[in-house]
């Protein structure tokens, strides 16, 4: 079984973004993708953070969903919608909702994003508060997919390990983490946390991200990857558009899980003790 991680650069305008999503979709199923997953954000990247409310969708109608219906029916290909906007309650914030289609275009799996970024970056300019348009999730999601059972998370909840462990405790064979990561967090622990991901949970990771300059003068980091159960990075697009594809070997996985048990060797301890 082979999987794509795509990288964009989406702004603004929903019909161009959904071309580019197209065109990088058609390359992954002609490459051999049975799984596909979109960048976050990969139908709008706003100039405005609160643009996100008058973009929400309705759970289960609006163009971005039926986009991603369509091209996995017409594709016959299971696609991770990267995040979309779904209205999600009375104060008007929306959800960074995850959504998964099967090859039939039917929605089998939707994941709030848990962790907001309400950060300052450090020795910059840059802050944002992600909470003030995006109401938080609260429930792990779990998927079973062609390539194996897919743990779902999104951008800033990679580093949150306790996430990822409740994934893996759930029999997840591989993590995705759909992106947008800005460009110096990125370069200083992109890499390290996705592998880090892999490494301590045994799973693969497909890691999609958002690359470039985008209205509003956010740059995001990209270095979309697919990393293997023991940290190896099997494939890459550093910057620009692109696909990354690699093949999942399940069996392997699990000789190797099997030989070296770190997971069944999990100890969980209660309280500190005193010194």
């Amino acid at each position: 079984m082979k999987v794509a991680a795509l990288q964009m650069s989406s702004g603004p305008e929903v019909e161009a973004n959904l071309a580019q999503a197209d065109a990088l979709l058609e390359e992954a199923r002609a490459r051999g993708a049975q799984l596909a997953a979109l960048p976050e954000n990969f139908a709008f990247m706003s100039l405005r953070d609160e643009d996100k409310r008058a973009r929400a969708e309705e759970e289960g109608s609006g163009p971005v969903q039926a986009f991603l219906a369509a091209s996995a029916r017409r594709l016959k290909l299971w696609i991770v919608g990267g995040t979309v906007p779904l209205r999600a309650g009375g104060d008007g914030r929306v959800a960074a909702a995850s959504l998964v289609f099967d090859a039939d275009g039917q929605r089998v799996a939707r994941y709030d994003k848990i962790h907001l970024f309400d950060v300052d970056i450090p020795g910059r300019s840059e802050s944002y508060r992600e909470s003030a348009h995006v109401a938080p999730g609260t429930r792990t999601v779990l998927v079973d997919t062609p390539p194996g059972r897919l743990g779902l998370s999104v951008c800033y909840d990679v580093r949150f390990p306790e996430l990822y462990r409740r994934l893996s405790a759930g029999g997840a064979q591989l993590l995705v983490v759909p992106s947008a990561f800005t460009a110096p967090t990125g370069r200083a622990h992109w890499e390290t946390l996705l592998r880090s991901r892999a490494i301590e949970n045994l799973c693969y990771v497909i890691a999609p991200a958002q690359s470039g300059f985008h209205p509003g003068g956010r740059e995001t980091y990209g270095d979309t990857m697919v990393v293997d159960f023991w940290g190896r990075i099997l494939q890459r697009v550093p910057r620009g558009r692109g696909c990354a594809v690699a093949e999942i070997d399940l069996a392997r996985q699990s000789q190797v899980r099997a030989s070296f048990p770190a997971l069944a060797h999990r100890v969980l301890t209660e309280g500190t003790s005193p010194p």
